[in-house]
């Protein structure tokens, strides 16, 4: 049996992602938690902001934030930074393992663009580090001052490169760079501000200089950022799950209605953590998510209608050419040892159990064939959708 690599890589290096992902949401979220909920001290505490009484697993914390520095530095201080270079270094890895490495299976659809494969990555990491030298420059420019203009003016930048990259890419490939994007400004908050602004924090405590506060207001502009953005990236990591957003012909409008939304509603919550209950955020969060799928649901006015009954032969004979060369017991394409998800369409048996999942992939969407390097046309996607639709019979 051949060592499938690439397949083992990214199971590993996705599995990666997510464990450190959830340590720096985790942390990222208990945060801006605690930073909303600080309170008066009583009685009131040289230097100190706010404070926080919690219990937790059977045990009592006590969480004080001062308002620039404490007066000497304390001989245990725990850096939360490993957790974000963590998430990103494993998220381009599999970045690279999966989407460049195999650039003509996940990447490239020849259909948008007929790009190579160098070409395909070139463009790929131009939009990944052009976005994060825009974001940089948004920040840096008097815009940064203005939380919700900034907001409105970013997100309208992450929405026109979303549909950009759905002109180039394949459909998966396009809505994971969107993903890297907002990753990469994510980690680019951490490594080029919070953390060297805390370092000058401490280097100054240590010297006994007086700490400049804007460091430290710098660093919470950037977590407030981040804590914004993290909705969006899950949700773009999951999205592969859902053909019938990412592999939509608007996929950059129906990202832009769910990223609003998730926003709107994570807003809410931390309003929530204030006191404020503004129940408007989850109204306005719905009613976008729901636009989202209603729009994914219309049948597109450009879709071939086919008339009579489609025999199960002609059925049989798109997934033969289309769909086979992976979803076999033994794959022929080179991208793959094994079935993806293990589905194979061998028998009519096997392509009858899956025919709402094909339905869903293949004619619903137009996420498979991956890339379409088969060349599946909208005739063919209308026969086997009426197949399915007509009762999927078999022999």
């Amino acid at each position: 049996m051949d060592y499938d690599f690439a397949g083992w890589a990214s199971m590993a290096l996705r599995w990666l992602h997510v464990v450190a992902g959830v340590a720096w949401i985790g942390a990222s979220f208990y945060f801006v938690w605690l930073d909303n909920n600080l309170r008066d001290p009583n009685p009131p505490k040289d230097g100190v902001k706010g404070e926080l009484w919690a219990v937790h697993g059977g045990g009592f914390y006590h969480s004080q934030k001062y308002m620039v520095a404490p007066a000497h530095m304390p001989e245990h201080l725990h850096w939360f930074k490993w957790e974000a270079y963590a998430t990103w270094l494993s998220g381009f890895a599999l970045l690279t393992v999966l989407y460049y490495w195999q650039a003509g299976v996940y990447l490239i659809d020849p259909a948008k663009h007929a790009f190579s494969q160098a070409q395909a990555i070139g463009v790929g990491l131009a939009f990944l580090f052009g976005g994060l030298l825009t974001y940089e420059a948004l920040c840096r420019s008097p815009l940064g001052k203005n939380g919700k203009l900034f907001g409105v003016v970013w997100f309208a930048i992450l929405t026109a490169a979303t549909w950009a990259l759905t002109q180039l890419f394949s459909d998966r490939g396009a809505f994971i760079h969107v993903g890297a994007i907002i990753g990469t400004c994510m980690v680019g908050n951490v490594f080029l501000v919070i953390i060297p602004n805390q370092r000058r924090i401490v280097a100054d405590m240590l010297a006994g200089r007086p700490v400049d506060p804007r460091l430290g207001a710098m660093g919470k502009q950037r977590s407030v950022h981040n804590t914004h953005m993290t909705l969006p990236v899950i949700f773009i990591m999951i999205s592969n799950h859902y053909p019938a957003i990412s592999g939509h012909p608007k996929a950059w409008l129906l990202l832009a209605l769910i990223s609003a939304g998730a926003i709107a509603i994570r807003y809410f919550f931390i309003q929530r953590h204030f006191g404020r209950i503004r129940h408007e955020l989850l109204f306005v969060g719905a009613l976008l998510i729901f636009g989202a799928t209603a729009i994914a649901s219309m049948k597109p006015k450009d879709r071939v209608e086919v008339s009579g009954e489609v025999p199960f032969a002609r059925a049989q004979g798109i997934i033969q050419k289309h769909c086979v060369m992976c979803h076999a017991a033994t794959p022929t394409h080179a991208g793959f040892s094994a079935p993806p998800l293990g589905a194979t369409f061998d028998t009519p048996a096997q392509i009858r159990t899956y025919a709402p999942k094909i339905n869903e992939r293949a004619v619903l969407s137009t996420s498979m064939p991956l890339g379409n390097e088969t060349g599946m046309t909208d005739e063919e996607r209308a026969q086997l959708g009426a197949w399915i639709k007509q009762g999927a019979k078999t022999p």
